[in-house]
């Protein structure tokens, strides 16, 4: 044999020995490896079963039945405000932190105000930029939605939002009502909606189920449910504010969300919270839908909520004692009678006490307000009162709460009237601005006592281009006087999109106010309405 034969076979067979090494090695280890895996397997649940997940079946019931109901008519609002501040600090000499500061001071260190004496910093106008959201609903399918006025108050721009639709959509406000704290704002979906079912809350029981529906700290389409906790609270600052109480969770985010009954139709509308954390502590508070149907009514037909008076002051939370005394076990007893009121025309005068409206006993002083206030205008009423024990029945027509009490808004609510309405949907026409009646002394500012004063100019509204300002009378647009809100809107409906107009206002002068006399000037401010 050659030599390089037996290199060859030399190689063959060393090549053959490691093959069979490592085969050998590998099946040592399959079956270590698998004695040990079989050795997990058995001893860690040896008797567990592995679990399966059953086929899906829904589990229905009414609250589920309410929620899937209601998902289409619930909705997100985004708010987006501006404002300008001037900010005035002044300066105090540098104190020891005693662990008391109200936080003014942050502020100050804030805003960069140097500690110590000297004389006031004026920060220039800034715009400020803020969010808010809150809950709406749809009652009607062409897209008019109610939501509470403090979710929408001072918006510059409002966003809509529906559950499972990517689409925002951009609201206008028709009116607003401060006094029940109640909004009604419009989207133009393009197709029909689809609105809420409205119950009866004069059907309400204690004990009632409640659910409630919203968008709590931004969270859309959240459902809650608890009970009627109770009924007619009181507002602490509005007589017209009866709250149904419930004790479904209520958290910043929902108001202006639905109140539901059982059977998913709307009892109110959720608009406050009892808490001292700034969360749910399951007290919460709805308007009534029943109140929330009249408000509804009057701005959409209105632009505005018109409230019935007879001009008189009373005296609030009278103890039963006071009407023992006087020999009496209930009424509202008169502090002051407006001069040339329904009631100083009717022969009312102070201490007179009204014990009832029409022949119905009067319980209290708020009950006394909200049957008064939901009289229409221009409403014969029979005020039974009690005259130094003496019984007598007085004839007075009613009035519009505004205008008794025009110079006195404190007591009419100061409610502004916006400048959209029925009258405005009708051509889409928009100036931007917000109005009310003038007051006696307003009067005298113009030559012949007409007009309706600007309470608030929308920014990058129309009325701003053509520098309309807060307290300018308008007296007249387009050559037409105007002496109210409905002469406004008349006007608004024969204009069109892209059609000149021309407001005659009378401007008080700066610094005239502190005259006697106060200086004012006319002016004309005009410009073209844009094209939508």
């Amino acid at each position: 044999m050659s030599l390089y034969d037996k290199i060859r076979q030399q190689k063959l067979f060393s090549t053959t020995v490691m093959l069979f090494t490592l085969s050998v090695g590998i099946l040592i280890g399959t079956v270590i490896n698998t004695h040990v895996d079989a050795a997990k397997g058995s001893t860690v649940a040896p008797d567990a079963t592995p679990l399966v997940v059953p086929k899906a079946t829904e589990i229905g019931n009414e609250f589920t039945k309410l929620a899937k109901k209601l998902d289409p008519s619930v909705v997100n609002i985004s708010v987006e405000m501006s404002r300008k501040t001037n900010l005035t600090t002044r300066n105090r000499q540098s104190q020891p932190d005693d662990g008391d500061d109200d936080g003014s001071d942050l502020l100050r260190r804030f805003f960069g105000q140097q500690r110590g004496g000297g004389s006031p910093q004026i920060v220039p106008q800034q715009p400020q930029r803020s969010e808010a959201t809150g809950t709406g609903f749809i009652v009607d399918p062409n897209g008019y939605i109610i939501t509470n006025n403090h979710v929408v108050e001072n918006g510059d721009k409002i966003t809509v939002k529906m559950h499972g639709d990517p689409t925002e959509y951009r609201a206008r406000v028709i009116g607003t009502d401060r006094e029940s704290d109640l909004a009604v704002i419009k989207i133009d979906a393009k197709h029909p909606l689809t609105p809420v079912s409205i119950g009866n809350s004069d059907a309400v029981q204690v004990g009632d189920w409640a659910v409630a529906i919203g968008s709590p700290f931004g969270l859309e389409a959240s459902v809650t449910a608890g009970i009627v906790s109770a009924q007619g609270r009181d507002s602490i600052n509005n007589p017209f504010q009866r709250f149904i109480q419930t004790d479904a969770a209520i958290n910043p985010g929902n108001s202006g969300g639905p109140l539901l009954n059982i059977r998913g139709e709307v009892i109110g509308v959720n608009t406050m919270i009892a808490t001292r954390a700034g969360g749910s502590e399951g007290v919460g508070f709805a308007l009534p839908i029943n109140t929330v149907v009249r408000v509804y009514n009057d701005i959409i037909k209105e632009g505005r909520v018109t409230r019935g008076s007879i001009g008189i002051e009373f005296q609030n939370h009278t103890k039963p004692e006071t009407f023992k005394a006087l020999g009496i076990d209930h009424g509202v007893i008169v502090t002051n009678v407006t001069k040339g009121g329904p009631a100083a025309k009717g022969g009312m005068k102070p201490e007179d006490i009204i014990t009832s409206i029409n022949g119905q006993p009067i319980h209290d002083e708020t009950d006394f307000m909200n049957r008064i206030a939901d009289l229409p205008v221009g409403t014969p009423t029979t005020l039974t009162v009690d005259r130094d024990g003496k019984k007598l029945d007085l004839k007075v027509t009613i009035e519009d709460r505004m205008v008794v009490f025009a110079d006195r808004p404190e007591i009419a609510g100061d409610n502004p009237t916006p400048e959209t309405g029925k009258g405005s949907e009708a051509t889409d026409v928009k100036f931007g601005i917000s109005l009310r009646p003038l007051t006696d002394d307003e009067k005298e500012l113009v030559a012949d006592k007409h007009g309706v004063l600007v309470q608030r100019v929308e920014q990058d509204s129309f009325a701003e281009d053509i520098q309309l300002q807060q307290g300018d009378i308008i007296v007249a647009i387009n050559r037409t006087p105007v002496n109210s809100f409905e002469d406004v809107k008349k006007i608004q409906q024969t204009l069109k999109p892209g059609a000149p107009v021309a407001f005659r206002v009378v401007r008080q002068l700066p610094g005239s106010g502190r005259s006697r006399t106060p200086q004012t000037q006319m002016l004309y401010l005009s410009g073209v309405l844009p094209q939508q």
